[in-house]
């Protein structure tokens, strides 16, 4: 059983996960590989929506985590903290519609709006991940 203090790491496995199936499902539709590159959004997808419930849950139990550090550090953890809270809020709408305009076959607006899509959502995933370290990890 996951106890609340270990959803923090299972957040930032769930955006390592995210982040590793965007870049395979990019590299698969570059590739031609429609098939595979859905299932692998689907399961990046799922995968954020794991995170986001997880993180809920966290947050709903614990409330905010102050950054201990001082001095420079603290500055570039409130830069990427920030960048990372204003481009999450664009996450989900962005990915619902981007996935329901690829489930519905509207493939050349999947495309424009995936376009905008994938970099949010990468380094939306990718900064979870530096957020996590910086609060958890950093000596």
């Amino acid at each position: 059983m996951v106890e609340v203090r270990d959803l923090p790491t299972l957040n930032a496995v769930l955006n390592t996960t995210a982040a590793v199936l965007l870049v395979t499902g990019y590299v698969l539709i570059r590739r031609g590989q429609v098939r595979a590159h859905r299932a692998v959004m689907l399961a990046a997808f799922a995968t954020s929506i794991l995170f986001l419930v997880s993180y809920l849950i966290y947050h709903a139990q614990v409330g905010s985590v102050r950054f201990q550090k001082t001095g420079p550090i603290r500055t570039v953890y409130f830069a990427v903290l920030l960048s990372h809270t204003v481009l999450a809020a664009a996450v989900p709408p962005l990915a619902v519609m981007t996935l329901r305009r690829a489930l519905r076959g509207q493939f050349d607006r999947h495309r424009a709006v995936a376009r905008w899509t994938l970099p949010v959502w990468l380094y939306v995933s990718v900064t979870g991940v530096i957020i996590y370290w910086m609060l958890y990890q950093l000596p």
